[in-house]
């Protein structure tokens, strides 16, 4: 477990008179994620350093208090990771957990967090159920979840005349729900789903998986995994000729990371959906190169996420007075979203956080000018129509 303290030194903090409305004399940040398993460069270590940037930008302080980060690897555990927050909670004065990539493991920790009373904010992890069915008052969903990939790539392929789907789907609830989500709006235009197998977390041979998907003769393969699962699965794919045959790929979750990792020249055509590309415009290229310089990367949209999370949890605390969590977690429903990662977001009722996405075409080898400069953007999906209306979530927060 590694830790950071962004603050002026403690005899300041003690001289402070926001010391009442601070709890511990400090507001401490928990980035818990994947740093060592198949979504380490998905999230990792770099979201951690994304919640420094944010710390830093913000100023170090927050109402004079010191702001400290920790961080840990869950090891895509649940039992792991809710332990890890329990500690934190209960004798660390961590006030809040962000990042939470998997979703079980988030599922884990809101749940526990809710129990405890604390803010969780999930920037990693996909599923729906975050903001549905196991909503909580102090959880908020950042970044993008089961339903936008869905809209996004699903709809594009359907579309371009993909109207026949099989799926290749992760065996735990991020899997489940993309799948889901993805057949319903395939389903919903017209299209069927021709089958689908489940395969487990950090598979190293998809060979048997991808044999049913091209026996089922279903025109585009439904990739409803992640990180290196997603890798693994696109470049064995390739060796099985399945895309030369006339059979596409859609890669539901592939951000810039796993671009990188399997390069142009294999990633090349496929479409995908992010809420963030550093390459988008004058601010979002100007933060890409700082979290460039110091991290050797480019950002994707969990990592911008992360540092989007961060910001606003401090100006939430800032805007209550105190870290506080009813008064905090309000104040996130209420204030407007808008920093490098988002220019018009909000939260909804259930703590889905309203924004833009992207469809992204993988741009060919020849067509990239400079390094992480990978994608085409083919189109804007207004947050409205990206996320699912709240009023129909199914969270018991929200009258129905």
């Amino acid at each position: 477990m590694r830790r950071i303290l962004m603050s002026a030194s403690a005899l300041a903090a003690l001289a402070s008179p926001s010391l009442a409305e601070v709890s511990d004399g400090k507001v401490k940040i928990g980035i818990l994620n994947d740093q060592s398993g198949v979504y380490a460069d998905f999230g990792g270590k770099f979201s951690y350093e994304a919640a420094l940037m944010a710390v830093e930008d913000f100023g170090g302080t927050v109402l004079d208090m010191p702001v400290e980060v920790v961080t840990a690897d869950h090891q895509n555990k649940a039992d792991i990771a809710s332990n890890i927050a329990r500690q934190w909670y209960d004798t660390e004065q961590v006030d809040a957990i962000m990042e939470l990539t998997t979703s079980s493991v988030a599922l884990a920790v809101q749940a526990l967090s809710k129990e405890k009373a604390k803010i969780t904010i999930t920037t990693g992890a996909a599923t729906t159920e975050l903001t549905g069915p196991q909503c909580s008052p102090y959880g908020f969903h950042w970044v993008y979840d089961t339903h936008a990939l869905a809209v996004g790539t699903g709809g594009a392929l359907v579309e371009q005349g993909g109207d026949k789907w099989f799926f290749l789907t992760a065996d735990y609830a991020f899997g489940y729900s993309l799948e889901e989500n993805t057949a319903a709006y395939v389903t919903a235009n017209g299209g069927t789903v021709a089958g689908a197998v489940r395969h487990p977390l950090a598979t190293t041979d998809f060979s048997s998986f991808l044999l049913q998907a091209q026996a089922s003769g279903a025109s585009v393969i439904g990739l409803a995994n992640a990180g290196m699962d997603t890798q693994n699965a696109i470049k064995q794919a390739s060796e099985f000729g399945i895309v030369q045959s006339g059979q596409r790929l859609a890669a539901l979750l592939f951000t810039l990371a796993e671009v990188n990792g399997i390069g142009l020249e294999a990633a090349q055509g496929l479409t995908l959906t992010e809420s963030f590309y550093w390459n988008r415009n004058e601010e979002t290229a100007a933060f890409g190169k700082r979290f460039f310089d110091r991290t050797g990367a480019m950002p994707n949209m969990v990592h911008a996420g992360t540092y989007s999370a961060v910001l606003s949890y401090l100006k939430a605390v800032e805007a209550a007075g105190g870290d506080e969590t009813e008064a905090v977690a309000a104040k996130l429903h209420e204030m407007p979203v808008k920093d490098v990662f988002t220019e018009s977001g909000t939260v909804a009722p259930n703590g889905r956080m309203i924004t833009d996405v992207y469809l992204m075409e993988v741009k060919k080898p020849g067509d990239s000018d400079i390094a992480w400069d990978y994608y085409n953007v083919l189109a804007t999906i207004p947050g409205a129509e990206a996320f699912i209306d709240p009023a129909k979530s199914g969270c018991p927060l929200i009258a129905q």
